[in-house]
């Protein structure tokens, strides 16, 4: 007689997220974590099975000659969760996947169901937020696996594998290794690269206009000159955007001459009003975020990045604070919109709830509309301050629900003010703005990507001019203006523009973003998205052989096709092999690359008005030209993006590689020749040159930020030269206090122990009784890091009983040993994690080597690898499909990181070896 199983088995994808829904649900239920998903295509050629490693499709991962079957594995990592999903299932008498309700969790919750292989019934249940009400809910109204979804997530899986699995080997043998395509990746890149075009074959124009003081009575105003003799004159619209040269000739283009002039005529003329004008309007609030709303502003507001912002909404709604973050829909419940009018109602007041409930529309295709905007999860819409949040989740969470509770507020009521002022032929203009009733203006501002633009809650008053009056004239300035290049991207607008256009989907933004910064594609700089050479190049072979992999059209059309099959209106298969197997398609178009496609002119990039050959090499990008009847080469610095190298620099790249490095003057001490040369790096100054054959390095010094070559003289580059400066050593330790340059300005130290340099001392002169004066200070203030309190000791360290501390952290909690910290695993809380847990998790932290900078030192030999025999086996996924070779990891240096302690050294064999499982059991708890 079989035994009547009551347990049921709910499977979410994250520990977190099981934590919140178990206090949730009622005795009976059992919630466990997948941790993301537990099958997918082999990312190396080790995890290919057996029996196709023969195989030619099985590089791919997708069996291309047979229907594009996937090859589908359990990664080694995700064993032991198999095993431990299929150990509590054993004792269920149903299985409920409650993963994502997107097409991602609907993909991770069927391969469940495929590796599990349960004999019990199984149900989906979906909800938009982790709160009992929707959790009851769901369990009151389960379905099946949507297998148009799956369908279509696994359209897009393999899709992404072929373009990055058959192009991205081709960049490696055509320009450089280790680089990547993607099907949306790569034209997003291209998106950045064109912009970087435009940036580069722009020419400043510059125009002069007059702006005036006026008084009327004793108040003051301004305004700016827009008509000389009846005829417009020139204003920055009147440039194109493009080239910054002027459209048309229809307009007075001043000069600084004719501006001084007609300064001097205006000042000894009468002023007087001429036309006003009142014109009311209304500002309506914005609809509540979607996840690409909610990351270009906080990215504007916060200075998020995708990525950070997607990791932290996470992080809220799993912790049940706000609705699920991946959606492109602005509709509200009808909970949410009473619970934010309630709110409204209590915080600000009846006047300013809007007439009647706001319902907005998504005007996005595709928008999947049973699904809701981003907003507080719950039924109360709790405030900041009421759920406790501390951070960066304090300031994201804040902002949701700001932009929430100000879609339901009453409109902006504003009038705008103008005045036209008459001067001896000359028209001035003068504008204002008055706020007449703030509306949804009280809760929330929406930021803008001009930094230069007023907030639209920030009255800017005219005093009452009415026509004819007599005006005084304070000041009279004759201002110059240049035409500015369009813009860099920032993250903020990158999404707006790959949304506006069709491209990927919101979901993914954030990954794509990350991608193409990890692969070296773009840096960003001041919030910026510079490409860099290397984008430039790949860009422009893929432009000259797949066109349509970077044509935004065909790939917003791509989505199209996707979002068709995900609707059960289109056929996935048809469409896969035309899309790779056609005559056309992109196995033949690769094949054809292979032969045609020259590596020297694929790792040539062409610059408008460039004097030279800009090329990429192994070890980075480095300008090429005739010089003497010999080829020269040179190393382009970091920090010059594409469209700011220019012919000077060029020149003096070339000047100093043909002729050696300029002589600044001789060390009166030792001696010795001060040079002055061009690293990759910036700028730097030298002492000497170390002896053939030796290992010593001379002394150098990087020229300060901002600091233009030119200006370096024998004596700034012996004073640069002279730092660090010991000024003397500590009367209670003995130890020497030194004064140094460093990130964040001129700083004194003492056994490690910093201090900022006031603004009046000067680093090159301040004595040991001042350093000694500022070590006494807390610590606190620009570059200094002010004592961050931990939550809690969690225990002596076995190794050298030195504590080990646990601290919170900007991205989470984190355990701190020494100078090692090692974050806490997901899904374990600040308050569960326990002295044995936080030991393996430094072991492994400290003997990891670091990460391999971008564009290793030049001249230094990569580490050798053997030759892949497949490009599978060097290929990592990347969220858009790109494969990359990885980095030879180099071994750890004994001397250069204070994490390789002797403390992490003695515990790394016994400690380490128990990482794994310490791991595995802190997911489960």
């Amino acid at each position: 007689m079989a035994v009547k199983k009551d347990k049921r088995l709910v499977v979410v994808e994250s520990p977190t997220k099981a934590k919140t829904i178990r206090g949730f649900l009622p005795a009976g239920y059992v919630v466990a974590a997948s941790m993301g998903h537990v099958r997918d295509l082999p990312e190396s050629a080790t995890e290919i099975p057996p029996k196709y490693k023969g195989q030619e499709w099985a590089r791919l991962g997708v069996n291309v000659d047979d229907s594009f079957e996937p090859l589908y594995v359990v990664p080694a990592g995700k064993r032991k969760i198999v095993a431990e999903l299929k150990a509590l299932l054993k004792d269920a008498g149903e299985l409920i996947v409650a993963t994502d309700e997107d097409r991602e969790g609907e993909s991770i919750g069927w391969h469940l169901v495929q590796v599990l292989e349960p004999k019990v019934p199984v149900t989906r249940i979906v909800f938009h937020e982790i709160t009992p009400e929707a959790i009851r809910q769901a369990l009151a109204t389960p379905r099946q696996i949507d297998e148009d979804l799956v369908r279509a997530q696994e359209t897009r899986r393999i899709l992404d594998r072929l373009v990055g699995y058959t192009v991205s080997p081709l960049l490696w043998k055509k320009i450089s290794t280790g680089l990547s395509a993607g099907r949306v990746q790569s034209v997003a890149v291209r998106l950045l690269v064109r912009r970087e075009r435009e940036r580069r074959a722009f020419r400043n124009a510059t125009y002069w206009d007059l702006k005036a003081t006026l008084l009327r009575g004793i108040t003051p105003f301004g305004a700016v000159l827009t008509m000389v003799g009846g005829k417009r004159v020139a204003t920055g619209r009147d440039f194109d955007e493009n080239t910054g040269q002027l459209k048309s000739r229809d307009v007075v283009l001043l000069g600084e001459e004719d501006a001084r002039s007609l300064q001097e005529r205006l000042r000894a003329s009468e002023w007087k009003v001429g036309e006003t004008e009142e014109k009311p309007t209304v500002r309506r609030p914005y609809p509540p975020f979607t996840t690409s709303t909610l990351q270009q502003e906080a990215n504007r507001k916060l200075r998020l990045s995708a990525r950070d912002t997607m990791r932290v909404a996470q992080r809220l709604y799993e912790e049940g604070h706000i609705t699920y973050m991946r959606t492109d829909s602005v509709h509200l419940s009808d909970q949410a919109i009473k619970a934010s009018r309630s709110r409204i109602e209590g915080l600000y007041g009846k006047e300013f709830l809007s007439p009647s409930p706001r319902q907005f529309t998504t005007k996005s295709k595709g928008a999947q509309e049973a699904h809701e905007a981003i907003r507080p999860a719950g039924t109360e819409m709790r405030t900041v301050d009421e759920l406790r949040l501390a951070g960066v989740e304090r300031a994201l969470y804040d902002l949701i629900w700001k932009r929430t509770v100000a879609s339901q507020m009453a409109e902006a009521r504003l009038t705008y003010l103008t005045a036209t002022i008459e001067a001896d032929g000359a028209t001035f203009r003068a504008s204002g703005k008055r706020i007449d009733f703030p509306g949804f203006f009280r809760a929330y501002v929406e930021g803008s990507d001009d930094p230069d633009a007023a907030l639209e809650d920030r009255e800017e008053p005219l005093p009452p001019l009415n026509r004819g009056d007599a005006l005084g004239l304070r000041n009279l300035e004759a201002v110059s203006h240049t035409t500015q290049p369009p813009a860099r991207y920032t993250e903020a607008t990158l999404v707006k523009t790959l949304e506006a256009e069709g491209i990927g989907r919101p979901s993914t933004y954030a990954s794509i973003i990350g991608t193409v910064i990890d692969r070296g594609y773009v840096e960003r700089v001041s919030n910026q998205l510079v490409p860099t050479f290397t984008a430039f190049a790949v860009t422009g072979l893929l432009e000259r052989n797949f066109p349509s992999l970077v044509d935004t059209h065909f790939t917003a059309r791509m989505e199209e096709e996707l979002d068709e099959i995900a609707e059960g209106d289109a056929q996935w298969l048809p469409y896969l092999k035309q899309f790779f197997l056609g005559p056309d398609g992109l196995d033949e178009t690769v094949k054809r690359g292979q032969e045609s496609i020259d590596p020297r002119e694929a790792s040539t990039v062409t610059l408008e008005g460039c004097p030279a050959r800009v090329r990429i090499g192994r070890f980075g990008p480095f300008v090429e030209m005739e010089s003497d009847g010999a080829t020269v080469t040179a190393s382009i610095p970091d920090g010059i993006a594409p469209a700011d190298l220019s012919d000077e620099q060029v020149e003096q790249l070339v000047r100093q590689k043909a002729e050696g490095p300029d002589i600044l003057g001789t060390d009166p001490a030792t001696n010795e020749p001060i040079y002055l040369l061009q690293g990759r790096f910036g700028p730097y100054v030298q002492r000497g040159q170390a002896p053939e054959g030796s290992k010593e390095k001379p002394k150098r010094a990087s020229l300060p930020k901002g600091m233009n070559p030119t200006n370096a003289t024998l004596e700034v580059a012996l004073r640069l030269l002279s730092l660090p400066r010991t000024l003397g050593v500590h009367p209670e330790t003995g130890k020497e206090i030194q004064a140094n340059a460093g990130r964040f300005g001129p700083y004194v130290v003492h056994d490690g122990d910093f201090r900022s340099l006031a603004k009046d001392d000067d680093l090159y002169t301040v004595e040991l009784p001042r350093a000694l004066e500022l070590l006494k200070q807390p610590k606190g203030g620009r570059g200094q890091r002010a004592a961050i309190e931990p939550l809690r000791t969690l225990g002596a360290h076995p190794a050298d009983g030195e504590p080990v501390l646990l601290f919170e952290g900007r991205y989470g909690p984190y355990v701190k040993h020494g100078a090692v910290n090692a974050s806490l695993p997901k899904g374990v809380g600040p308050d569960e994690v326990t002295l044995e847990q936080a030991v393996p998790l430094l072991a492994e932290r400290a003997l990891a080597a670091p990460a391999p900078k971008r564009g290793a030192k030049r001249g230094a030999p990569a580490a050798k690898k053997p030759a892949p025999k497949t490009p599978v086996k060097k290929a990592a996924d990347t969220a858009d499909g790109a494969a990359k070779k990885p980095a030879a990891r180099k071994p750890a240096s004994k001397t250069a990181s204070s994490a390789r302690t002797a403390a992490a050294k003695t515990t790394a064999r016994t400690a380490g070896s128990k990482a794994a499982s310490a791991r595995s059991g802190a997911k489960k708890k």
